[in-house]
């Protein structure tokens, strides 16, 4: 499988995905950088973590406006598979290919830890390692976390099944929330499922040293759903 990962100034975790790739995984990566218009020919899209473009304005507000997001935008539309980690989650829904926004953490902090988090689906490539309601821990690192959503939207998510990743307790109910986000949502898909939005650090997590593999096994469930 082909990996590209999207590069913008301000990218600070696209090495980090790119140790698990090729790496860990043995896969082939492609980087991409923000001023290209040809993905290459990669099965899947990351757009990782970092401050792109210094997250002026407000997080992913410049990147959405980045040559290299109209090809990631057609290609999500043509139902490529496409990640977005923490900040790449907030160019997503900038970009108008996830729902929602993402505001101020609740206690207005950067909050840098490891949280616990429900796995609510496992009938996408994304969550296919995993089980239904079982909990995992990954790290987040992020200031501007907070989904938000207009209560129709965040009904219509929660109809469809959308959300994939949930905060909560060690024994998975859904009282701690890092954040404030509506619903304790830490990770959503689009409708189709093929574009994944989450605050937390899969690529942080997928090496024994770094005290977890959690996060390998979203990337182990993309390479087991390739042809």
């Amino acid at each position: 499988m082909k990996f590209g990962v999207v590069v913008f100034p301000g990218s600070n975790c696209d090495r980090d995905v790119a140790y698990v790739v090729q790496d860990l995984l043995g896969q082939q990566l492609h980087w991409i950088w923000h001023t290209e218009q040809d993905l290459g020919g990669v099965d899947v899209v990351v757009i990782p973590g970092g401050f792109s473009y210094g997250d002026y304005l407000r997080c992913g507000a410049l990147a959405r406006l980045s040559p290299v997001m109209e090809a990631v935008c057609a290609f999500a539309r043509g139902g490529g598979m496409v990640l977005g980690i923490c900040n790449g989650f907030q160019v997503l829904t900038e970009a108008g290919l996830l729902p929602g926004a993402l505001i101020r953490n609740q206690k207005l902090h950067f909050t840098c830890d490891r949280v616990h988090l429900r796995v609510e689906r496992q009938d996408l490539p994304w969550v296919q390692d995993y089980r239904v309601g079982e909990v995992i821990t990954l790290p987040i690192a992020h200031g501007e976390g907070c989904y938000y959503a207009d209560p129709t939207t965040l009904r219509q998510l929660e109809d469809q099944g959308q959300v994939l990743l949930r905060y909560c307790s060690a024994s998975g109910a859904l009282n701690e929330n890092p954040n404030g986000s509506l619903n304790g949502i830490a990770g959503l898909c689009n409708a189709a499922g093929n574009v994944l939005g989450m605050m937390p650090h899969p690529e942080r997590a997928a090496d024994p040293l770094t005290g977890g593999t959690a996060g390998r096994r979203l990337f182990a469930g993309l390479l087991a759903a390739s042809p």
